[in-house]
């Protein structure tokens, strides 16, 4: 993958958005106990006119600038991830911008019916950890949405440095997903004991704990110390689907 540094441009922007050039990459979700794949994560991919892959977080910080076309972008990524899935349970992030963009009441927002009609049984919405309490309260008005639906939540980035917690929103979600800076902070004694607790109430309220960016052989041993429930990284090869339009 190319490794595109700095914003993008508008005119590179408008090409990927025109010509739809979007990707998927499926992610395994591996359950520690048992090495088996229990679910995937659709991660979003775009590439330029060359067919070089764009760092998706410059395209979207680039589309945080217009609400209603990153609605547009997301949306379109959500349909991709959910027409090709695997038949496993797959996780999907949703960013808040992008779903209350069109301001529409939340039990008919476009997400919440194409997350339904695509049988939400089987979806798990990621939401991302907060850095504002405006972010928190979107979190909150979309997790209590999709859970009067029987759709499964998960909370994305916990413990990351930046992020704050929602205790409303940790009480909610099913899963929870700890960032891949637990792994590099692992010597950090103040830090982890963090982690633990966070663990540990996530274990006995019930949820399940993924621990994500494990590359490496220490990073699953790291894994198997802290206890948790399954491991997601690129230690294990994602399944790649790449759709892109006809030239």
């Amino acid at each position: 993958m190319s490794s595109n540094q700095g914003a993008l441009s508008r005119s590179v922007l408008l090409e990927i958005i025109q010509s739809k050039r979007f990707g998927v990459e499926y992610q395994p979700i591996v359950d520690l106990s048992t090495n088996d794949i229990i679910a995937y994560e659709a991660l979003s991919r775009f590439y330029n006119s060359e067919g070089e892959a764009i760092r998706p977080d410059l395209v979207y910080a680039s589309l945080h600038e217009n609400p209603i076309t990153l609605f547009q972008v997301e949306y379109a990524q959500k349909q991709l991830q959910l027409e090709c899935r695997p038949p496993e349970t797959l996780f999907v992030n949703l960013d808040q911008d992008a779903f209350f963009a069109t301001d529409v009441e939340v039990y008919n927002n476009p997400f919440v019916q194409l997350i339904r009609g695509q049988g939400g049984g089987n979806v798990v919405v990621e939401l991302i950890e907060n850095s504002e309490i405006n972010d928190a309260i979107m979190s909150l008005s979309m997790i209590e949405a999709f859970d009067a639906l029987g759709i499964d939540t998960a909370l994305d980035d916990l413990c990351h440095p930046h992020s704050m917690i929602s205790v409303s929103v940790l009480q909610l979600v099913k899963w929870v997903k700890l960032d891949r800076c637990v792994l590099r902070m692992a010597h950090n004694e103040v830090f982890m004991k963090f982690v633990r607790q966070m663990i540990e109430f996530a274990r006995t309220t019930n949820k399940k704990i993924i621990l994500e960016g494990v590359e490496t052989q220490a990073d699953l041993e790291m894994a198997r110390m802290l206890s948790v429930d399954c491991v997601q990284g690129f230690i294990y090869r994602p399944d790649f689907i790449n759709k892109m339009p006809e030239c």
